[in-house]
């Protein structure tokens, strides 16, 4: 069963707690993680792209010229493809790019990064998360006494607006609670901070 310190807001460490096998100590399944990362980026995207056919775009509704006689190819349009302000062909058209993964795999990916985290000792359990006030002053210290200068990802147990909105301003720092995070955030995330509570609650969710 692997073991991580537990810390309290100023850095220092009030103990060690043992995480979840089930969660935390599986071999991590890169396929998993990869069409995790796939399916979120692909239901990010807008599908808003359009472009107009030759039916679609103005003019060209009168026969350029005779069909026979002049040596030149037969065109019933100048709105074909092959001319200047003629239509688009095979072009883009407004569509969704959504997809789902099964229930299974979703989980699979998730204990996947959270078992990566605990190998790449990139995973910091903090006793409680909790600030007097909105203060970006009171984040930037928070990570410091913990010793994270790179990009992280704050896990509470529940929307927190004292602790997003004080690091929302810290570029690289998410804030998320355990209902919104995703394999993709994780993964681009170098730290990954959990508050007790939350570290609960994942525990409870994906055993």
């Amino acid at each position: 069963m692997p073991k991580t310190a537990l810390v309290n807001m100023s850095g220092a460490q009030v103990g060690e707690i043992e995480l979840s096998d089930a969660v935390f100590g599986i071999e991590p399944n890169q396929h998993a993680m990869h069409m995790a990362v796939v399916n979120y980026l692909a239901n990010q995207r807008q599908g808003t792209q359009s472009t107009l056919t030759r039916s679609e775009v103005s003019g060209g509704g009168k026969k350029p010229y005779r069909q026979k006689g002049t040596g030149r190819a037969r065109q019933g349009s100048t709105r074909a493809p092959h001319y200047t302000h003629g239509g688009i062909a095979f072009g883009p058209n407004p569509r969704s790019y959504r997809f789902t993964i099964n229930k299974k795999l979703r989980k699979l990916a998730m204990r996947s990064v959270f078992s990566q985290k605990v190998l790449d000792s990139d995973l910091i359990v903090v006793d409680e998360i909790a600030f007097d006030e909105i203060k970006t002053k009171e984040a930037v210290r928070f990570l410091k006494a913990i010793d994270v200068d790179t990009k992280a990802i704050i896990v509470t147990d529940e929307a927190n607006e004292k602790v997003y909105k004080s690091a929302r301003n810290i570029e690289g720092v998410e804030v998320q609670a355990v209902n919104t995070i995703n394999v993709y955030n994780m993964m681009k995330a170098t730290k990954l901070i959990l508050s007790k509570a939350a570290l609960d609650k994942i525990e409870e969710v994906y055993a």
